[in-house]
């Protein structure tokens, strides 16, 4: 695959979002074919792998995510970028000075639990507005010097926020929401991440799988399966979207690929700083991801395409700008 900078990081140019093995799309597969799939992945060309402390609510406990990623990469993690992000709780800070000490004990369990003695890039989950900031950049500055982190990054920001976290530590990448469905970063966070090179990388990069053309409103989300809180995936929201998945069908029939795969060739193609990561518990549909990066656009082609969405609404919007007092994940998390 090619690659791709993420700040000082190189990684493969569509990366492996790891949630789905541990919770957020109903049942999850047997622990031996998630870490066959997380291994295929890696045969395949990715290097870039992401996961999170929290990931493993409802039917596992938080932190069980990391464990199964952590072993499933051990026997080549020197050749992988490994992704998490930590969660801080208003009650974890009790003034300037605390910070460290707290963060630091989140790093060390996230490390232990992921079979290594650093991290490639650690993210800020949520930006919670009664933790300073700036005082969080300070500290991830500081594990940096250390050799603790490699890089480090923020989730759900605006423009303004990363810029605020950027003047005290420079940020390596930003994982936002992104597709063809969610296109707010368009305005200011790419702009801004192309002037201070840094990576952005889209999460949600299918659109909850609506954009594989595959999802319906006959299809049954069960359990813990974020996907029934998405809006775009309502039933009246995925008829008024019909139009989009027409047009990645016009272009996929053409181009010899699926429209999952088209989607993320525009993505790669509109930005070089782009990194997808879409999510999946199905082998299959990883792989076919992955394979993304074996369909390219020409630039006519892309064009036509741009000017065609351009031309669609898009019903069901969630947006980028979220914190931990006002969060997505407040629907579905316990």
């Amino acid at each position: 695959m090619n690659k791709r900078c993420l700040g000082n990081l190189e990684v493969s140019e569509i990366g492996m979002g790891c949630m789905g093995f541990s919770h957020g799309y109903g049942k999850v597969p047997e622990e031996d074919y998630s870490i066959d799939a997380i291994r295929s992945a890696y045969d395949f060309g990715c290097t870039f792998f992401d996961t999170a402390e929290t990931y493993g609510r409802e039917q596992f406990y938080p932190g069980h995510n990391e464990e199964l990623v952590g072993k499933a990469l051990e026997p080549f993690r020197s050749h992988v970028v490994l992704a998490t992000k930590f969660h801080l709780a208003p009650e974890e800070y009790t003034g300037p000075g605390t910070l460290c000490d707290v963060i630091s004990r989140h790093l060390a369990a996230s490390m232990k639990r992921l079979r290594t003695d650093y991290i490639d890039l650690y993210y800020l989950h949520r930006v919670n507005e009664q933790i300073p900031l700036e005082e969080i950049a300070q500290v991830m500055g500081r594990m940096i010097r250390e050799g603790k982190i490699r890089g480090w990054g923020l989730s759900q920001v605006s423009a303004s926020v990363l810029d605020r976290a950027h003047q005290v530590t420079p940020v390596s990448a930003v994982q936002n929401i992104y597709s063809m469905m969610e296109r707010d970063c368009e305005r200011e966070i790419f702009p801004y991440c192309l002037e201070h090179s840094i990576g952005v990388v889209p999460f949600s990069p299918i659109a909850s799988g609506f954009l594989s053309g595959k999802v319906t409103a006959a299809t049954a989300f069960e359990g813990d399966d974020v996907r029934k809180f998405v809006p775009q995936l309502s039933p009246e929201n995925l008829a008024a979207n019909q139009p989009i998945l027409d047009l990645l069908a016009r272009f996929s029939q053409a181009k010899h690929a699926t429209s999952a795969q088209i989607s993320l060739a525009w993505m790669l193609h509109k930005y070089p700083n782009a990194v997808p990561i879409p999510g999946s518990k199905n082998r299959e549909r990883i792989l076919e991801n992955l394979g993304a990066s074996q369909v390219s656009l020409t630039d006519l082609e892309f064009e036509e395409l741009e000017n065609a969405l351009g031309a669609c609404t898009v019903h069901g919007h969630r947006g980028i700008d979220e914190s931990e007092q006002n969060s997505f994940s407040k629907h579905w998390r316990k």
